[in-house]
């Protein structure tokens, strides 16, 4: 596993995978390859947070405080687009830190085009071609696609994280993928 590559599947709905993605790149010491999947996809449901426990994870990380959107579950249907067009053009990581700092540091609803557009931005991606790219049919189909992939590779809740042979899902799936890297090395 020493040279193992990651994949590290999320929904930017989902808080966990907010509090994975603002650690992974410091504590997994593999390449990881960022795949937005639609927990709904999975047969996954996006639980009311315990608002109390995530904003002391929040606060433990040293993140921005915890606002989280009024609408719940958040319509992500545009934003995982976006993060799979984003994905084509080299984007993923940027657009997906900044979507998720909208919702869960600013509050904001990932529904709302507005905000996703505005994530876009902070990395520099051109509105129009935002919009027009996530409406091409290619896009919905390599994100069923990967929805698929996350199924037959065994995700059985979000975050998850494929590194080499092993998977790791749920809100410690980081810590847990993190020991299995550092003791294969």
């Amino acid at each position: 596993m020493a040279d193992a590559e990651a994949t590290f599947f999320y929904d930017l709905g989902s808080p966990d995978c907010y509090l994975v993605a603002e650690r992974i790149r410091s504590e997994l010491q593999v390449v990881c390859d960022w795949e937005p999947v639609r927990a709904f996809a999975l047969g996954l449901e996006t639980p009311v947070p315990d608002r109390e426990a995530l904003a002391a994870a929040v606060s433990a990380q040293s993140l921005l405080a915890l606002r989280l959107p009024e609408r719940w579950p958040p319509d992500t249907a545009l934003a995982m687009r976006v993060a799979t067009y984003a994905k084509g053009a080299g984007k993923s990581i940027a657009f997906s830190l900044a979507a998720f700092r909208q919702a869960f540091a600013g509050g904001r609803d990932l529904g709302d085009e507005a905000t996703v557009l505005l994530a876009a931005a902070a990395c520099e991606m051109h509105p129009t071609a935002v919009l027009k790219g996530a409406r091409l049919r290619s896009v919905g189909e390599r994100l069923a696609a990967a929805g698929e992939r996350a199924r037959t590779a065994g995700v059985t809740a979000l975050p998850a994280l494929e590194v080499g042979s092993e998977m790791f899902c749920g809100p410690d799936a980081l810590t847990r993928a993190g020991r299995a890297v550092a003791a294969a090395r």
